[in-house]
């Protein structure tokens, strides 16, 4: 065993499980970690709000899949970075939370120490997976030991580790900092798979719904899709994971009537890494009058809002994998879109004692024709949605497509909850991998984008990042341009003004009640960026794709403002 501060303890358990990336404000009682930090490898980026710092690392872990530290002190600090703690457990992103604690000779006493607040662990256990309060260095290195371990597998919801002051500055006995045991992904059990195989083979009108619990099987959904001729839909969460562009594809357009009229209407649907909740829906839950599978990591979201025939419980990788395999295919089969799926893939017309691949159902693989029908289905379906959503997005058309036309495939969009995202670019800017479109879907929180994309641009500075905004929701985490600023980023905040809060100006009118709270001029946007040092234009809807090209390839941030609506 060791002698060591709990300040150390932090530091070198971040090392040991490959932590690159801390987002942190130091204060008083957090100063004996920022002392070990200080003389390691790790890159501190200091946020201008503790919500940015949990913002930010919620982008890094969204684009990357890497976790990136959250280093907050005592009450503000923890209250501050509640609600990134609230919006990363709604989206299931591994996030850590470390943080000091009041002494344990006062903790709970309401004594007026600095910072105290009267039960940290409490309220971040609310709204975090889980919350630990150290009460000994030993203590602390498992208690992070055991975060890693559950940020790294299964359904990744954040963590909160709190150290007394006390621990963090005194030196106490610890065993050998290790790094977490990472568990393996869990595996659909066979006879589950068997039930699902031979439910997807009696029917042939299919649905695949995605979520982001799918974000690590874009092939073997992609490969699934295609074997079966089977629609795809995405939740926001999940767009990407299928191409957008493939001919199969309905985008993320989950709470479309149309879409929600088609899958109503399919014998079959199979909904992946999904809880498919409010946030997901809109609105009404889902109606699905045929056979309804999901697959989930998480046991507990196999029947959550939408009843399942059939449960499967694994990875959403291993599980489609198990399926497609089980259903004469696979993910390395080579089936192209638009191509049908012919014996060639591996169907044979003697199935087992289930009947899967069975002389009854070759039919449904190796009819080239279906693969066709299923395309005019959704080229169908596509264009009721298009006509379901025409009031909403024509008025972001011209931005979209400019965007469209300079963004590479692997680029990232940190949005907001505002109109130019949830009905902008959520339906018309198609992106073709996932990963690439972070939006707060569960808490729709504002102020999430700039900070985001910060975190996403760091994870990965060779590629294109932007971050796009309303000017009210920018206006909660406008500071951060300044951290944007002094680490040097390229770039591009696009803010989409409208003098107010357009989605509830909208709702209130639908009411019939006048404006209330709602309206208010935005400010100068190129000036501001100006007084932070950044780069600002003011362009026209049609101008903003240029100005993001350009923006790209200038140091530092740049602000592009454009006015819809």
């Amino acid at each position: 065993m060791e002698e060591m501060t709990g300040g150390k303890v932090v530091v070198e358990s971040l090392l040991a499980n490959g932590v690159e990336v801390a987002f942190g404000i130091p204060g008083t009682h957090s100063l004996p970690i920022y002392q070990h930090l200080a003389a390691s490898s790790i890159r501190h980026v200091t946020p201008r709000h503790e919500q940015g710092a949990g913002y930010a690392a919620d982008g890094y872990a969204r684009s990357s899949g890497r976790i990136a530290a959250c280093l907050v002190t005592t009450g503000p600090g923890v209250t501050n970075i509640a609600t990134a703690i609230g919006q990363a457990y709604s989206d299931s992103i591994p996030l850590l939370v470390v943080s000091p604690g009041m002494p344990a000779a006062i903790e709970g006493g309401d004594h007026g120490f600095l910072h105290e607040a009267k039960n940290q662990s409490l309220l971040t256990s609310a709204i975090a997976a889980w919350s630990h309060r150290a009460s000994s260095q030993q203590d602390l290195a498992d208690a992070l030991r055991r975060a890693f371990a559950h940020l790294s597998g299964g359904r990744p919801r954040p963590v909160h580790i709190e150290a007394p002051i006390e621990v963090l500055a005194e030196q106490g006995p610890v065993d050998e900092i290790r790094p977490a045991e990472h568990a393996a992904p869990v595996s659909p059990a066979p006879d589950a798979v068997a039930r699902a195989a031979q439910a997807l083979a009696s029917g042939r009108r299919r649905a695949l719904v995605l979520g982001g619990g799918a974000r690590g099987a874009a092939a073997e959904a992609t490969a699934l899709a295609e074997l079966l001729s089977m629609a795809v839909v995405t939740t926001t969460n999940g767009k990407g994971v299928v191409s957008e562009r493939h001919p199969l594809s309905l985008g993320a357009t989950v709470m479309a009537r149309s879409t929600r009229d088609h899958l109503a209407d399919c014998d079959v649907v199979l909904a992946v890494g999904t809880e498919l909740g409010d946030s997901d829906l809109w609105g009404e839950p889902l109606r699905v009058n045929g056979t309804v599978i999901r697959v989930d990591v998480d046991p507990q979201q196999l029947d959550k809002n939408l009843a399942a025939a059939v449960k499967v419980h694994g990875d959403a990788a291993l599980s489609l994998r198990a399926l497609a395999d089980r259903l004469g295919g696979s993910a390395g089969t080579g089936v192209t879109a638009g191509a049908g799926v012919t014996a060639g893939a591996g169907v044979t017309a003697a199935g087992g004692s289930d009947g899967v691949g069975g002389a009854g159902r070759a039919d449904v693989w190796q009819d080239a024709s279906l693969a066709l029908v299923a395309e005019q289905e959704v080229a169908r379906v596509r264009a009721g949605v298009a006509t379901d959503l025409a009031a909403d997005v024509q008025p972001f058309g011209p931005l979209m497509a400019s965007l469209e036309k300079v963004l590479a495939p692997d680029a990232v969009v940190a949005g907001d909850a505002a109109m130019a995202c949830y009905f902008g670019v959520q339906y018309l800017l198609p992106f073709e991998r996932p990963s690439r479109w972070l939006f707060p879907t569960g808490f729709c929180t504002l102020g999430y984008g700039l900070p985001a994309a910060i975190g996403a641009k760091l994870a990965a500075p060779d590629r294109q990042v932007m971050a796009i905004m309303g000017d009210g929701g920018v206006m909660f985490t406008i500071g951060e341009l300044a951290t944007a600023v002094q680490v040097g980023l390229s770039l591009p905040l696009v803010i989409v003004t409208n003098n107010g809060y357009g989605e509830i100006r909208k709702e209130l009118a639908a009411m019939g009640v006048s404006p209330l709270g709602t309206d208010f001029p935005a400010p100068d946007f190129v000036a501001l960026a100006g007084a932070f040092g950044a780069h600002g234009v003011r362009v026209e809807p049609d101008e903003v794709g240029s100005a993001v090209e350009e923006a790209f390839g200038r140091p530092g941030p740049t602000v592009v403002e454009t006015a819809v609506g």
